[in-house]
């Protein structure tokens, strides 16, 4: 007996005809033949049911009932004639000799039928979340979800780490997101900070003297969602190492991934260690971004050699990237949609020609490249078929317009993106500096808590003047499959002497790190280990082994893009009484809540 049930609606099958059953579930569905017979659907977690009802009395109790409702069905289970093999239990069918009602649908009708949900509005999906798990296809992520999880912990063990909780009470840390303040009542006008991550407190666990820490962290950042960033909360699988190099955080993940990846993955092919690795700026010139997907076979190439002076006004006095696709059949209204999209992504125009079978520049701004064609053909490597898009502007722009090129062209064009794979790299190298668009000034381009390549003696060069800081490299890496940016890593910096001389360099001093980072300062001024670590996205990784564009679609009860729980009705107002227990006085300066 388990639970109400004796069987799960997923659990018959064939030999268990001539049986007595109880089963539990909700009444999914209801087709009435006639007053005396009728077919109805019992779902629960496992799968599907059909009963057969052959009896006024049955039918008229089965009538009764809305759909959506949950129900105990007692009675025999006998071999179907009309056999589904779509269906798990599709072979067998059950006679009801009783039907109970556990828990009565009061609505006659639904926001969406459940085994369509998907096809419902996004908003409505959200209010009726509850309702939206129901759809066995939404359900089946969640799954994936626990199966992944469970497996990540269990290779994580594997290795050695141990699972340890840190705070979700914090102080607030500037780490380049917003963070969720949570007012302290016992302490007026202070507050909490939800943790952007788990940071200072892992490596003050390398401090602590544990060797290798790892747990599915909860992380919370105040930002805007996209299609691989869910509103206010992600989970990662944070770890960290000491007396650790990158290749010791290498070695971990490319053990560890493959086989998860292979194993509850859309696709069943998986990168092997080790993975590529790319430098940053290598990354940029050949893929025009830092989270190329190596599934598909376009780079991009250098033209401002041979177009910038070609007379085309967009390419003077700018950098040219030029993408290069073979093989290319499309129409020019493909050329005109595809290329609109691109300016829209990468907010910057992209330009183009062809060559045709007769080796002749054609369309697009052709007029200006054919008095230069000799040189471009060599340039490029251009041959009968070949399509040519291009970007221009400053490095940066001509860059990322070129890779958004690469990838829009990649997926579009057949042949050019083998999709049915996982293509892991690293992008190693990345710069430790970068001049800030707002402050025109030196600031930290990625994570201030990395070890600048050289240590101590490159920054002291880049203080003296004997090296430009833009050209120090960071002991930093990214993980990257087919094109999502999977998680971020470093080698810490853990040495106090080598910390205030990388702050020195964008104007802050001694004091300015005991203050921001009181805890991280002291604890290694106690003699820290060399350690190191790296926190893939776990919301991230479900949704490319899932298959999904939205990471909307593996989160339980996510928020919508407005960072908005239609569900639960959150963000909320709040009592007075609760604010003032907080002292806190709320002034919207005349503006409404949603402005």
């Amino acid at each position: 007996m388990m639970q109400s049930r004796t069987h799960t609606c997923g659990e018959l099958r064939l030999q268990d005809a001539g049986k007595k059953v109880v089963l539990s579930g909700w009444l999914e569905n209801l087709r009435i033949v006639s007053s005396a017979l009728g077919f109805g659907v019992i779902r629960d977690f496992y799968g599907t049911t059909q009963v057969v009802i052959e009896t006024e009395e049955m039918m008229k109790a089965f009538r009764a009932i809305n759909k959506e409702s949950t129900v105990t069905v007692a009675g025999m289970v006998r071999e179907r004639s009309s056999k589904n093999p779509k269906q798990a239990t599709g072979d067998v069918e059950v006679v009801p000799e009783s039907v109970t009602v556990l828990g009565r649908c009061r609505y006659n009708e639904l926001p969406f039928e459940i085994n369509h949900s998907r096809e419902a509005d996004e908003s409505v999906r959200l209010k009726y979340r509850y309702l939206d798990l129901r759809n066995p296809a939404v359900k089946k992520n969640i799954l994936l979800r626990c199966q992944v999880i469970a497996a990540l912990r269990k290779a994580m063990a594997d290795h050695g780490f141990l699972e340890i909780t840190t705070p979700i009470l914090t102080a607030s840390s500037p780490e380049g997101a917003r963070d969720y303040l949570v007012p302290a009542r016992k302490h007026p006008g202070k507050f909490y900070a939800l943790p952007q991550a788990p940071q200072q407190f892992k490596q003050l666990l390398m401090v602590s003297g544990f060797d290798r820490y790892f747990q599915i962290a909860p992380c919370f950042r105040d930002e805007d969602a996209r299609g691989d960033r869910s509103p206010g909360e992600f989970y990662q699988l944070d770890m960290e190492m000491a007396f650790a190099s990158q290749e010791d955080v290498f070695a971990v993940l490319e053990d560890v991934l493959p086989p998860i990846f292979a194993e509850y993955g859309t696709y069943n092919r998986a990168s092997e260690a080790p993975f590529v690795r790319i430098p940053y700026r290598e990354a940029m010139e050949k893929y025009g971004s830092d989270k190329p997907d190596l599934r598909i076979d376009l780079t991009v190439q250098d033209a401002t050699g041979v177009l910038a002076g070609c007379g085309f006004g967009p390419f003077a006095g700018n950098c040219v990237k030029a993408v290069v696709v073979s093989g290319f059949s499309e129409s020019r209204k493909f050329i005109d949609r595809t290329l609109a999209d691109v300016e829209v992504q990468a907010g910057n125009k992209a330009y183009w020609f062809r060559v045709d079978d007769q080796g002749e520049i054609v369309g697009g701004i052709a007029k200006f490249v054919n008095p230069v064609k000799d040189q471009v053909t060599e340039a490029l490597g251009l041959k009968p078929g070949d399509f040519v898009a291009l970007a221009s502007g400053p490095l940066t722009a001509a860059q990322k317009t070129a890779g958004v090129l690469v990838k829009t062209l990649g997926a579009a064009v057949p042949g050019h993106m083998d999709r049915e794979q996982y293509a892991f790299c690293w992008i190693v190298d990345f710069p430790m500096y970068e001049i800030g668009e707002e402050s025109g000034q030196l600031e930290f381009c990625h994570n201030p808590f990395s070890m600048p390549a050289g240590g101590l003696e490159t920054l002291l060069k880049a203080e003296r003047g004997e090296i430009d800081p833009l050209t120090i490299t960071a002991d930093q890496y990214d993980l990257v499959c087919n094109g999502v940016e999977l998680s971020s890593g470093a080698v810490r910096n853990h040495d106090p002497e080598i910390m205030v001389k990388a702050f020195e360099l964008v104007r802050l001093g001694e004091e300015d790190v005991k203050a921001k980072f009181p805890a991280l300062y002291n604890a290694f001024s106690y003699g820290a280990p060399p350690h190191a670590g790296i926190a893939p996205g776990v919301d991230r990784m479900v949704m490319l082994l899932a298959g999904e564009d939205s990471i909307r679609e593996i989160i339980p009860f996510p928020m919508n893009k407005n960072a908005q729980d239609l569900m639960m009705g959150a963000p909320s107002e709040v009592t007075e009484k609760q604010l003032e227990e907080l002292h806190i006085r709320v002034d919207l300066q005349g503006k409404s809540a949603e402005e």
